[in-house]
């Protein structure tokens, strides 16, 4: 009895993968075993209506001449003095913009040291091409007294005379 067994269960192993390879031949998948498995939920058919779609954004056209980019510009005081050059702009945290940082001194890179100036400070008179330099209303005396920008510290920022407003320390 028990060989008779076994050899239906032989001929149902050899059937199944008969079957299974004729299947295979077929592109057709593989049948499952006999535990229910659920069968996967069917692809979602929910229509994104005019309400749930995002509006469409806002656009706003600027002639190339009317803005300029500002990162690794020159700086130079109203006498004309090399001050270094913009490496980032700071925002407070309704993004206004509120200071620049200036790569000041140096040779090469060598011996100079960042410090932050008000944005008000600065005059974008001329810039029409990436030659031109941003003037400082600062003088080279001023800017090398400065104390050196770190990240992570509290921020002195130089400002033009009586130009400057200070954050609000939040608690």
């Amino acid at each position: 009895m028990r060989s008779v067994g076994l050899l239906i269960l032989a001929m149902a192993i050899v059937a199944g993968l008969t079957n299974a390879g004729s299947r295979a031949a077929d592109d057709q998948p593989a049948p499952q075993s006999e535990v229910n498995v659920p069968a996967p939920p069917p692809a979602s058919t929910v229509t994104v209506t005019p309400k749930d779609a995002a509006p469409p954004p806002s656009v706003t056209i600027i002639g190339a001449s009317d803005v300029h980019g500002v990162l690794g510009r020159d700086v130079r005081s109203a006498a004309d003095e090399d001050m270094g050059h913009i490496v980032d702009v700071l925002v407070d945290r309704d993004g206004h913009v509120r200071a620049a940082v200036i790569d000041f001194g140096g040779f090469l890179g060598v011996g100079s040291r960042k410090i932050v100036v008000d944005w008000n400070a600065l005059r974008f008179g001329k810039i029409a091409n990436k030659k031109d330099s941003i003037t400082l209303e600062l003088t080279k005396a001023q800017v090398a007294a400065a104390p050196e920008y770190k990240e992570e510290t509290p921020i002195v920022v130089l400002g033009a005379s009586g130009s400057l407003q200070p954050l609000q320390a939040v608690q």
